[in-house]
């Protein structure tokens, strides 16, 4: 069993807009499903608040005070897939900054429920 944070939009999860939440996410890592390609442990979940300042160091402060290495982090399907997208930062640049602060590999999306 693979270690996991994600990270999702706080903006998407604080007003429902196609995210009713975490559920999906912490489903998914559960039962090895969408993106997740075994049972995964999740130990961390951070939301990025805009205008995403905050989001790598929260991230590193979760790792360090968890005292749990990630095996992997994971961009939320409604951080990665958001409509419209985020105006300060695609997914792919933010997986890179994670990547480069954490040494962890970053997956985008987590799950493809409707």
């Amino acid at each position: 069993m693979k270690n996991v944070m994600i990270v999702a939009c706080g903006a998407y999860m604080d007003t429902g807009y196609g995210c009713p939440g975490e559920w999906r996410c912490l489903k998914a890592a559960a039962f090895g499903e969408g993106a997740f390609d075994e049972k995964s442990a999740v130990v961390g979940f951070v939301k990025c608040e805009c205008p995403g300042r905050t989001v790598i160091s929260n991230l590193g402060m979760a790792i360090k005070l968890s005292g749990v290495k990630p095996d992997l982090i994971y961009l939320s399907s409604c951080l990665v897939g958001a409509k419209p997208g985020c105006p300060y930062i695609t997914p792919e640049e933010l997986a890179q900054l994670i990547e480069k602060k954490t040494g962890a590999r970053v997956v985008l999306g987590t799950h493809d429920y409707a």
